[in-house]
């Protein structure tokens, strides 16, 4: 396969020529090559050489059979092809030749360099747009200010107003404690396994339903979980037990081909990763549950229902509800895609639905709420969208979210989707998309053999306490629904790094004004 003699670097209206062959020996000399690029090269510092470096010889997928897969996938196709607007190949702009090129090196070496990618790809010169690149990285910037414009808001609120704000204490007092571990002791909560039959799947559904034992409470509603892309039902054990302690029954949902499994599979080479094209599945395998229910096969104790989910599970949740997508998703996607918009990584799975035929929904007429954690669907409905859900939803995020962003997802979900006066959107200062994931080891700070190898780079500062925090909000929010208790417009709570904002969606118009 002949590659590539030099690479045209686009900066500032000008086209800089540099010599891949040069490139590559100053790279395997380790910096100590004479030669004009070496010269430029040289002006740089040294932290900026050695990342240079780096850049070069570091691998771009270390596993074959899983970069095969990744590529072939729906997500990873897109990824190319609007990569394909910023590296061209002599003229092609189609992506499919960096594609192909990928796919001949995974097969004659175990890795591939970003170097052996550009020494390898079949034409005269390779086009870098660099200018398209600094357009981005001052978009992703501008995001990430109007993301601290957000916070800054939220300080400088009166929490001496009654009517916009209450500050309440993290910590339970002693008596508080006493009382808690009473309850505890008494009643203990328990899961058993139940394998339900399902037309649309061959191996049946593992479900974990958890019991309350012996609560004084009578709940009004059951709740059904569903964990996000890639999750199990491991990662919310946590939140399944704590509910079921405070009085609710809780089924734990897994779904197959895009659980743990799916991701295992994906790493090992032996299917695509799992896309948005899993919702049809994941939309039976609730439709079956909830019948299973009806006819008495499932015996949980409650008359409403409550849908809870993690990311696409939130996903799922929502879409349940009976709402339909709005027009026009295809001209949002294309807008939104155009210029390889990266701040908000959900957008690739919205804009996947595309392809992807969505059954109509029987509409559920025991729903009674939703909580849809780290939620998205900005494109499927805009901030002008008619669709509407009659119950009342929180939306929960976090900060440091950069797969589903609070501004663009849970805020602007709360004011398109939800009119429902007792609907709230739950964003936590210093928890991310993972945050709510409870992984092994976890707990003791010991190393498990999850396969979410989550550090806190993704998973945010002390994700415990956000889980904690999450979990007290979300029964708050459900006794308010179950009871009719009034809920305050907005509620603040500080516990150290981890603080928490709880706002109506006319709080988010105060706060937000004219920006959003």
């Amino acid at each position: 396969m002949r590659g590539a003699e030099r690479l045209e670097v686009q900066l500032d209206g000008m086209s800089i020529p540099i010599s891949i062959e040069d490139l590559a020996n100053w790279s395997i000399a380790k910096g100590n090559y004479e030669s004009e690029l070496a010269s430029w090269i040289e002006l740089m510092d040294a932290q900026s050489r050695s990342g240079l470096l780096k850049l070069l010889n570091a691998p771009l997928l270390k596993d074959r059979s899983m970069a095969r897969q990744l590529l072939r996938s729906w997500v990873g196709r897109e990824l190319l092809d609007e990569l394909s607007d910023l590296i061209r190949l002599d003229e092609d702009r189609s992506g499919k030749k960096v594609f192909s090129t990928f796919e001949f090196l995974l097969d004659s070496q175990p890795e591939v360099t970003t170097l052996d990618l550009l020494q390898s790809l079949p034409a005269e010169s390779i086009y870098l747009d660099l200018d398209s690149l600094l357009r981005l990285a001052k978009r992703w910037r501008n995001e990430l200010v109007k993301q601290q414009e957000l916070l800054a808001s939220f300080g400088s609120i009166d929490l001496n107003k009654k009517d916009l704000a209450k500050e309440i204490e993290f910590q339970p007092s002693l008596k508080q404690n006493r009382n808690r571990n009473r309850n505890r002791n008494r009643n203990r909560s328990f899961y058993k396994i139940k394998t339900l039959e399902v037309s649309h799947r061959i191996d049946p559904l593992k479900l974990e339903i958890w019991i309350p034992n012996e609560n004084d409470l009578k709940r009004l509603s059951w709740i059904v979980f569903m964990p996000g892309l890639g999750g199990s039902q491991d990662h919310f054990r946590w939140l399944a037990r704590r509910l079921s302690a405070n009085g609710w029954s809780v089924v734990l949902l897994e779904h197959p081909g895009s659980d743990s499994k799916a991701v295992e599979g994906l790493l090992k080479g032996m299917h695509p990763a799992p896309g948005a094209e899993v919702l049809p599945g994941r939309l039976s395998d609730l439709n079956q549950v909830l019948l299973a229910k009806e006819q008495g096969v499932l015996e949980v104790q409650g008359e409403k229902l409550v849908l809870m989910g993690h990311s696409l599970g939130a996903l799922t949740s929502l879409l349940a509800s009976g709402i339909e997508l709005e027009e026009g998703l295809v001209e949002r996607c294309k807008n939104a895609l155009d210029d390889l918009s990266l701040t908000n990584l959900s957008q690739f799975l919205q804009c996947q639905l595309v392809d992807v035929q969505l059954n109509k929904v029987q509409k559920i007429s025991d729903l009674g709420a939703i909580v849809a954690i780290n939620s998205f669907g900005s494109l499927l409905w805009p901030r002008s969208t008619n669709a509407a859900i009659s119950v009342p939803v929180l939306f929960a995020g976090g900060s440091l979210d950069l797969i589903t962003p609070p501004l663009t997802e849970q805020l602007g979900l709360l004011k398109s989707l939800s009119l429902h006066p007792s609907s709230r959107a739950l964003l936590i200062e210093g928890a991310s998309h993972f945050s709510p994931i409870r992984v092994e080891g976890q707990i003791n700070n010991a190393k498990g053999d999850d396969l979410f190898k989550l550090g806190e780079a993704l998973v945010g500062v002390q994700p415990l306490t956000v889980q904690k925090l999450l979990g007290s909000q979300i029964i708050e929010f459900l006794e308010g629904y179950e009871t009719g208790k009034e809920l305050d417009s907005l509620v603040q709570k500080d516990y150290g790094e981890v603080k928490m904002h709880m706002l109506d969606r006319i709080s988010i118009e105060r706060l937000l004004g004219s920006q959003y």
